[in-house]
């Protein structure tokens, strides 16, 4: 467990399970991870460039004998999209007006709306509009960025010649953030989700909404290995912080002992998966398992699945006894006899949880100081009573006094 928060900067790969792994810029701070990708900025506008581009701008385009408007189209409404200026033909027409980019969604032609026309209808109503068209544009900026790209599949008007587009702002890489996860009640896993499979070289952190950074793959291991030891430090932090607030307006007898992700092996029966994340609490002489988190105090006395400590038994499983691939695991017996398979990250994470378990139930223990169970001796109903200061008794079912044991 980490005292402090660590603080860390450093690249890696993204792999979204869609395209081949992008290379991302991580940074971690105290409460939040943040990635962030490569993408085309546009850069070096005049200062009143962007306030221009967000309005409605009417532009007079008089179209030339050779080269027509001088500019090519994309979209259209079987698209859902506008239709775009996807090229404009130096020294023709629309680059001669210098006030249309790469990117303007033509929204009327000649005062005629064309919002909801197609794209060929679109191009027969440009090429009809006569020596001397009006457009009312409006600049749209994610097509801007994707069209200035390149591409030479764009259908272009009559004469279009070179597809170099002028006018236009710079395009630069720039690292902006990609995505934000805050550490507080966060968890990162190496696993498959559901699985027994551990990825190679590879982790994501998943926020208390869900929200995921996606996986992480790392090349060299002994960067691998400290940032998920960075990571890992900074949500314990946190949770230990969260638990010192929350201890501050209990009683001492409710004190929370442990918070903290396991994931709980179901049958594969009634489960598509064969692990799910659960959110573990050890708080007074009880144990909280919960699906998110909880935040508020309500939360504790809505959870569904609560047991007494001191009425369980916990077991850290060796080697031999795991049920599949997975490391780590224990087991917690109820009172009912139903028996919880568990699994955690890492073994200093099992040892931290059975460490508390233990505590736990110590402290219940001595709050406790007795307790009788129902029992059989010698074929009849009677009660055996666990007493810290008197022992063991054992009373038949008329309440009478069989044996007594002192405590060690």
């Amino acid at each position: 467990m980490a005292a402090i928060n660590e603080v860390k900067q450093g690249f890696a790969a993204l792999n979204d399970g869609k395209s081949k792994p992008q290379p991302i810029q991580l940074q971690l701070t105290a409460e939040v991870l943040i990635l962030r990708r490569e993408e085309l900025i546009p850069v070096g506008h005049e200062e009143n460039t962007n306030e221009i581009l967000n309005k409605l701008r009417t532009i007079v385009i008089h179209k030339e004998h050779l080269g027509g408007l001088g500019l090519s189209v994309k979209g259209g409404a079987e698209h859902r999209l506008p239709v775009l200026i996807s090229k404009i033909i130096p020294d023709q027409a629309a680059a001669k007006t210098e006030q249309l980019f790469v990117g303007d969604a033509i929204l009327k032609v000649n005062d005629q709306s064309v919002e909801l026309c197609t794209h060929d209808e679109v191009v027969d109503i440009l090429k009809n509009a006569g020596d001397v068209v009006t457009l009312t544009v409006q600049h749209f900026k994610p097509a801007s960025i994707f069209l200035n790209k390149g591409s030479d599949n764009s259908d272009q008007l009559p004469s279009a010649s070179s597809p170099q587009c002028i006018n236009l702002p710079r395009l630069e890489k720039q690292w902006v953030i990609y995505s934000s996860i805050p550490l507080l009640f966060a968890y990162l896993t190496r696993y498959f989700p559901g699985t027994d499979k551990l990825r190679t070289s590879a982790f994501e952190v998943v926020g208390i909404d869900g929200a995921s950074t996606g996986v992480i793959q790392m090349d060299d291991s002994h960067m691998f290995a400290e940032w998920i030891t960075s990571i890992t430090n900074n949500i314990s932090t946190l949770l230990n912080q969260m638990i010192r607030m929350m201890n501050r307006l209990l009683l001492p007898e409710e004190q929370i002992m442990y918070m903290g992700w396991v994931q709980e092996r179901v049958s594969p029966g009634h489960h598509k998966q064969a692990w799910k994340f659960k959110f573990v609490a050890l708080k007074g002489p009880e144990v909280f398992f919960f699906d998110i988190p909880p935040m508020q105090s309500r939360d504790w006395v809505r959870c569904d699945t609560v047991f007494r400590v001191y009425e369980c038994m916990f077991k850290v499983l060796q080697d031999s006894e795991l049920l599949d691939d997975r490391q780590h695991c224990c087991t917690i017996q109820t009172g009912s006899k139903e028996t919880m398979y568990f699994s955690l990250e890492s073994r200093s994470d099992l040892l931290h949880l059975e460490k508390a378990w233990y505590r736990t139930n110590h402290t219940s223990v001595m709050r406790l100081k007795s307790r009788t169970f129902g029992c059989t001796w010698r074929g009849r109903l009677s009660g055996l009573t666990l007493d810290l200061d008197v022992g063991f008794s054992l009373y038949d079912s008329e309440t009478k006094m069989l044996e007594q044991l002192p405590p060690a």
